[in-house]
């Protein structure tokens, strides 16, 4: 998570999930993002695979283990370049106006005190693929 952005930093929670995250800033500054949820748009069949279920149900990738494990991600994906050929990110044209983001505190981060409640869990409303709690 110390690294210049566009990496990735993937652990083990729990000793159970692994955790996919986008390192976001500088060297030295341990900024990123936590991906808590997918919607499937291509490679469902893949994804169903390796899930055991069907991508009509959000549990497929409903949480940020479900959403790893869904895109095949393990401690082998830990620091690779998001701009490579073996993980990256890709812009597919979708956009969401202001007003269908929701923006929410945190999940899970009560240690971070007065940070918990900084709105910094992002969102698209009414999308069932989000993670619990998906209330605005």
């Amino acid at each position: 998570m110390y690294s210049n952005g566009g990496i990735s930093y993937v652990y083990l929670c729990y000793g159970i999930h692994h955790l996919f995250n986008i390192v976001t800033s500088v060297e030295g500054e341990p900024h990123a993002v936590l991906i808590r949820a997918i919607e499937p748009l291509t490679g469902k069949d893949i994804m169903e695979e390796r899930r055991n279920t069907p991508c009509s149900k959000s549990a497929i990738s409903s949480g940020p283990g479900s959403a790893a494990k869904a895109l095949g991600i393990d401690a082998s994906f830990n620091k690779k370049d998001l701009a490579g050929d073996e993980i990256w990110i890709e812009d597919h044209g979708i956009r969401y106006s202001e007003e269908e983001i929701a923006a929410t505190p945190r999940v899970g981060v009560a240690y971070a005190q007065e940070d918990a409640l900084l709105p910094w869990r992002f969102f698209v409303k009414g999308n069932k693929y989000v993670s619990k709690p998906n209330k605005v």
